[in-house]
């Protein structure tokens, strides 16, 4: 079984601007891609595991998304990092059919991990999920994963006591270094 680094996509890869997919609107957070090419370099999976409620809300598309992802993954390409998969919820409770349902891939719940960990063969155990919410905190947990969480202001200071165990950081490199200084 394979170790893996699951990663929240904005406010943890790139600036959370609310509701991002344009590729122009891509902008990296400081140390993203240097962490993530260390935990390439590690030997670990690094997976995005994303909710994307524009797309239930009608404000852009599947096919956005996927471009969005092309366009990250060239611009970590870039810089020696890649992702291994990206795997996002289109779902929210209050959005337009066909995506407005309760799923069980929509975090908190963790469903697109274990989607992950079933084809990438992943121990969880082992695995790690780092975000910048208390839903990914919570999805981490109800997975079986180790947490971090990235942030600093008090947002993240609220998220940090609603699920318990996590360690907190300040960005995906302070993240993989942590994890890689775990062994």
């Amino acid at each position: 079984m394979r170790r893996a680094v699951f990663l929240d996509r904005d406010g943890t890869i790139n600036v959370d601007k609310g509701y991002v997919y344009r590729p122009e609107d891509l902008e990296l957070l400081p140390g993203s891609a240097e962490g993530i090419r260390i935990l390439n370099e590690a030997g670990f999976l690094v997976i995005v595991i994303t909710n994307q409620a524009g797309i239930a809300r009608g404000y852009y598309t599947e096919k956005d998304v996927q471009v969005f992802h092309e366009h990250l993954q060239n611009v970590l390409n870039a810089e020696g990092a890649h992702i291994d998969a990206f795997y996002y919820c289109p779902h929210h409770p209050e959005g337009l059919p066909p995506y407005n349902v309760e799923c069980e891939c929509r975090k908190p719940k963790p469903g697109l991990i274990l989607r992950a960990q079933a084809d990438w063969d992943i121990d969880l155990h082992s695995s790690w999920f780092v975000g910048d919410k208390s839903t990914d905190l919570a999805a981490a947990k109800a997975a079986g994963c180790m947490a971090i969480l990235i942030g600093s202001d008090q947002y993240c200071f609220r998220a940090i006591k609603s699920v318990e165990g996590p360690v907190m950081v300040s960005t995906v490199l302070n993240a993989a270094n942590l994890i890689i200084n775990s062994k």
